[in-house]
C-alpha cells in the first residue's frame, strides 16, 4: 500500500513540477539559475508561514507535537516583535501520512497561500515527494526530523540529525557495549532502508554482525512474523528504524514473545518521549538515539519546557523532533533578519554559521550543506518515560550528510 502511495506521489509531484515551471512562485533563485517569480508579499505587518505536519494518519501519534512545537515559537516570536517588525500569521495544512498529499500541500502553500517558508514533514518519502516542488517553485523547507542523509538542497534546511549524528554515534554506542550481533528492524520505505545500508557497512567495520533484517510496511502494525525471526536470532541488540504507529505493533509483538531489555534490548531512532508511553507497553531499559532529550540539563531547556507544558498542559513531554521544529523557527528569524530579506536567495547567501540557543543547546548552520551542528546523545527509558543519558558526543558534530569523511562508506554498494 505504502509503495502504490509513493507512486501516485511521484506522479503528482511531477504534474506539480511541470506546472511550477509555468508559474514558480516563493522567492528568487541564486547564482546563475533562473529566477522564478516570487507571490510572497512582504509589504504588510504580517508574514506567511506554512506549517505542513501529519495530524491524522499513521504519522499523527508523533507529528501533532511539532505542530504544537511550531505554533508555540510563532506565538513567542510575535510576542516578542516578529521577523523583521512582521507578525507570523501560520497557514496550517494536514499532510495526513501520505507523500501524496505532502506534494500536494506544499505545491498549494507555495503558489495559493504564497508563504515565505514552509516548516514540517517526518517520513524521508514525505519530504522526497515536497522536494522538487520546492525546488521548482525556490520555496524553503525546514524540515525538523532525523534522516537517512545523502541529501542537500538550497531550498531545504535540515534541523534533524543527518547519519553521522545519530545513526553513526548509535553504533559507537553499540560497539562500546561490546555489541557483536544486531538485528535491524525497520519501517519499509527509504530513510529505514537507506540508514540500514549505512548501518550494515559501519557494522562491518566494527566487528558487528548482522544477523537478521526485517521491514514491514510503515502503515502495517502486524510485526508477529518478523520478531518470530528476531527471537530465532538471538542477537545481542535490536536496531529499530521503524516510524510512526507502527512501533505500537513492534513492541507489542516483541513483548508477546517473550524479549526483554535485559535479553535482547533495542535502540530506536524514532521512538522519543511522545512516543514511549504510547507503546502500549512498559519500554523501562530500551534505548534510543537522538540529539535533544526532555532531561537534558540547561537553562534554554528548562524555560522551553515550561513554556510548552504551561501551553499544552503539564503531561506533555518534549522531544527531539519537536525541540527541532521550534529551533528551526527561531533560525529562519535569525536567517531573515542577518540577510535584512525575506528572499531565498538572500537567506542562502547569510546562511553560514547562523546559530540559535536551542534547549539542545547551540545549533549552527553550515551554509554549504544546510544541515545543523548538533551534540550526538543516547537515552535509556526510565520508569517515568524518560531517558537518562547514558552517552554523549560532548560537542556538537559538525553534519556530514553524504558521509564524506568516512572511508568505509560506499555508496554504490549494496
Amino acid at each position: 500500500m505504502f509503495e502504490s502511495r509513493a507512486r501516485h506521489a511521484m506522479g503528482i509531484v511531477l504534474a506539480l513540477t511541470a506546472a511550477l515551471g509555468l508559474s514558480a512562485c516563493g522567492g528568487s533563485k541564486s547564482g546563475e539559475e533562473s529566477a522564478a517569480e516570487s507571490c510572497v508579499d512582504t509589504s504588510g505587518d504580517t508574514v506567511k508561514l506554512g506549517f505542513l505536519n501529519s495530524t491524522s494518519g499513521a504519522m499523527a501519534i508523533s507529528e501533532q507535537t511539532v505542530r504544537d512545537s511550531l505554533v508555540m515559537a510563532a506565538e513567542e516570536i510575535n510576542a516578542s516583535g516578529g521577523i523583521l517588525g512582521k507578525k507570523i500569521e501560520p497557514v496550517l495544512e494536514d499532510g495526513a501520512s501520505d507523500p501524496a498529499i505532502f506534494a500536494e500541500k506544499i505545491e498549494k502553500l507555495l503558489t495559493g497561500d504564497c508563504v515565505a517558508a514552509a516548516f514540517g514533514g517526518w517520513t524521508s518519502a514525505s519530504r522526497k515527494a515536497m522536494l522538487p516542488v520546492v525546488e521548482a517553485g525556490n520555496g524553503l523547507l525546514f524540515y525538523p526530523v532525523q534522516y537517512e542523509g545523502l541529501e542537500a538542497s538550497k531550498n531545504i534546511y535540515y534541523t534533524g540529525a543527518t547519519t553521522n549524528q545519530q545513526i553513526i554515534p548509535a553504533m559507537d554506542f553499540l560497539q562500546s557495549q561490546g555489541v557483536k550481533t544486531l538485528f535491524l528492524a525497520g519501517s519499509d520505505y527509504v530513510f529505514p532502508r537507506t540508514a540500514n545500508k549505512i548501518i550494515k557497512q559501519y557494522a562491518a567495520e566494527l566487528g558487528i554482525e548482522i544477523v537478521g533484517e526485517e521491514y514491514v510496511p510503515l502503515d502495517d502494525d502486524d510485526w508477529t512474523t518478523q520478531v518470530a525471526k528476531i527471537v530465532a536470532a538471538k542477537p545481542d541488540f535490536v536496531f529499530n528504524t521503524i516510524n510512526g504507529s507502527s512501533n505500537v505493533g513492534f513492541i507489542k509483538a516483541y513483548y508477546e514473545q517473550g524479549l526483554t531489555a535485559e535479553t535482547t534490548p533495542i535502540i530506536s531512532v524514532s521512538i522519543a518521549e511522545e512516543e514511549a508511553p504510547a507503546m502500549g507497553k512498559d519500554v523501562t531499559g530500551q534505548y534510543a538515539a537522538w540529539n535533544y532529550f526532555q532531561s537534558v540539563p540547561s537553562p534554554a531547556n528548562e524555560t522551553f519546557i515550561e513554556a510548552f507544558q504551561a501551553r499544552y498542559g503539564a503531561d506533555r513531554p518534549t522531544s527531539d523532533p519537536m525541540e527541532a521544529a521550534y529551533a528551526s523557527l527561531y533560525l529562519y528569524k535569525a536567517l531573515v533578519e542577518k540577510a535584512d530579506s525575506f528572499d531565498v536567495g538572500e537567506i542562502n547567501a547569510a546562511a553560514d554559521g547562523v546559530s540559535f540557543d536551542a534547549p539542545e543547546g547551540t545549533v549552527t548552520i553550515d551554509g554549504d550543506n544546510h544541515h545543523i551542528a548538533k551534540t550526538g546523545l543516547i537515552g535509556q527509558i526510565n520508569a517515568d518515560n524518560q531517558f537518562d543519558v547514558v552517552w554523549s558526543s560532548e560537542e556538537p558534530i559538525e553534519p556530514d550528510p553524504f558521509l564524506e569523511g568516512y572511508a568505509w562508506w560506499d555508496p554504490s554498494a549494496q
